[in-house]
């Protein structure tokens, strides 16, 4: 097989579940989640229900696709700050980034996708997990900077703090969401409480576990 066609399938792999999807979250938006099943977004992407299996392990999936880059968001920032940066500083930065850019994975999806998820048991439970998941890898991210065991108490203590501020940041942008303001204000008001959040945790996390030096040579 060409590198061509090697191209072409995963361009048409990427297409089809791009399609299926776009099919799953209007059916979501229109209908509810829990009242959709499998069988409808098969019918509407017009693929077998096994295809859409075979790209989206859970229904779940297919209504939240940026689970991953979700659950690695703040380990990300930890492990790719400037040298020199605080850990609350990278995150504070990143979250700043992320509004500006009215980020999904910050809260900014919409009042329509918004909705989906506060009217779904299913989906707001997956929502938890997925807040929990961050704030594990976030953790680990920590022991690893600051080079203790994973369940060292400080490291534990941090990423609990760390990540109660993303969990209720992005709460508040659902609930303004919700509530009906447009994204520019969610952002303007959002930032200006985050800088307020920050502040509240900088005297004491500012300087832990260590400002990241720059590597030798």
């Amino acid at each position: 097989m060409t590198t061509e066609t090697g191209g072409l399938r995963e361009a048409k792999k990427q297409e089809t579940r791009q399609l299926i999807s776009d099919h799953a979250t209007r059916l979501f938006i229109n209908q509810g989640f829990e009242r959709t099943t499998i069988a409808e977004i098969a019918d509407a992407a017009r693929v077998a229900k096994k295809t859409v299996t075979n790209y989206f392990a859970r229904k779940e999936d297919l209504a939240l696709d940026h689970q991953e880059e979700f659950a690695c968001s703040l380990a990300e920032a930890v492990a790719t700050r400037s040298p020199g940066e605080s850990v609350p500083a990278a995150l504070r930065r990143a979250f700043a980034e992320a509004v500006a850019t009215r980020n999904p994975v910050a809260g900014f999806s919409g009042p329509e996708f918004a909705r989906m998820i506060a009217d779904s048991p299913t989906l707001t439970a997956c929502l938890r997990g997925l807040h929990d998941q961050r704030e594990h890898r976030l953790a680990q991210a920590l022991a690893e900077a600051a080079r203790v065991p994973p369940d060292d108490i400080a490291v534990e203590t941090a990423a609990g703090l760390l990540g109660a501020v993303h969990r209720v940041l992005f709460q508040r942008i659902q609930a303004l969401t919700l509530a009906g303001h447009p994204a520019d204000r969610i952002a303007d008001t959002v930032g200006a409480e985050a800088a307020r959040a920050f502040d509240l945790l900088e005297t004491g996390l500012a300087g832990w576990p260590y400002t990241r030096v720059q590597a030798p040579g």
